[in-house]
């Protein structure tokens, strides 16, 4: 089968298109014909070893997330049949409950193969079928954009119609939390970098919006909007450089959702902020499986729709890489294998 490889060496020059003989199912297994795959802001980073030994053994298929045909099942197996379409969890083995070492070391693209194979044969509890309504493009942006916007609101934030929320940016993570944050009731307050994008927010249904740019400061602009009172949750994508500002409009009690570190990974702050405040700091690191499907249940019944950019072909992996470094991007990067 034709896979994309890190192969010899980590970096991107070592990252190539080559061969792997087909896999098949054995017991409680699904075999997965892989249709589509899309790009988080994790997986340009693998190929240059960023995560240490948890990126994982030499070769390795990136990407993370991707969704494929059920085409061949083991003995056993009765989560899914032949004809299915599922998408791979994130992390193989976290099925519910709490995180512990084993379930947040087993994630796909590293240090387990990703989706960028023709095949893909995994355990039946690590994949989930996927609604009709959703092309192959649209679920292959699941495992990891919309489960961490569902995880940092539903599973572990617990958001309550009436609430008020501030989301950085217009990736996938935010754009799914602003869909999420629709249905729920939720008042949505965004900041962006781009009127365009911004103009774009709104007609998603952004109640109010801050241009970071001309607004630097935002966090006293943002805390204005809530009448002085603060936001009842904040999902906290930049860390070095908006954390700061995201403790000055988050209210005494609230919840920080921290899922990224796009602006640097070391902070200069008060913490006194947080603790005389009792602000509830919240790592989100994707989500189990049994989020995975409740959130599925919740965009067919409300027919959520994820937010696709642009696509690749599956050889242009690298230039998709690059565009989403570029940080232009409205919604989902995806790749489509037939293509």
């Amino acid at each position: 089968m034709r896979v994309f490889q890190i192969e010899g060496d980590w970096g991107l020059n070592h990252l190539i298109i080559g061969s792997r003989p087909n896999p098949r199912p054995g017991p409680g297994q699904v075999l997965l014909r892989m249709r589509a795959s899309s790009i988080n802001y994790r997986d340009p980073i693998v190929p240059e070893r960023g995560y240490g030994s948890q990126s994982g053994e030499l070769p390795l298929i990136p990407v993370s997330d991707g969704v494929g045909d059920v085409v061949e099942i083991g003995a056993d197996v009765t989560r899914v049949k032949v004809g299915d379409r599922a998408c791979p969890a994130y992390f193989q083995t976290w099925i519910s409950g709490e995180p512990n070492a084993n379930r947040l070391t087993q994630s796909l693209g590293g240090p387990l193969d990703g989706t960028m194979a023709e095949f893909m044969c995994l355990s039946e509890e690590g994949v989930v079928k996927v609604p009709d309504y959703l092309s192959n493009l649209e679920a292959s942006t699941l495992p990891c954009a919309a489960l961490t916007a569902w995880s940092a609101l539903v599973e572990c934030g617990r958001m309550k119609p009436g609430e008020q929320l501030l989301i950085q940016g217009s990736g996938g993570v935010a754009l799914f939390a602003l869909q999420f944050a629709r249905m729920l009731g939720v008042q949505v307050t965004v900041i962006s970098s781009s009127e365009a994008k911004i103009d774009r927010l709104t007609a998603m249904g952004a109640d109010f919006t801050i241009n970071y740019r001309e607004t630097p400061e935002w966090g006293k602009a943002a805390r204005a909007i809530t009448d002085g009172r603060g936001f009842d949750h904040i999902l906290e994508v930049g860390g070095e450089k908006t954390l700061p500002q995201s403790l000055r409009c988050i209210r005494p009690g609230g919840t920080l959702s921290m899922i990224g570190i796009l602006s640097g990974a070391m902070i200069s702050t008060s913490l006194g902020l947080i603790i005389t405040r009792q602000v509830r700091l919240q790592g989100i690191t994707v989500g189990h499986r049994d989020g995975f499907e409740a959130m599925l249940r919740a965009m067919e019944r409300n027919r959520i729709r994820p937010v696709i950019d642009k696509v690749f072909a599956f050889e242009a992996l690298k230039e998709s890489f690059t565009y989403i470094k570029s940080g232009a991007q409205f919604g989902k990067i995806c790749i489509d294998h037939d293509q």
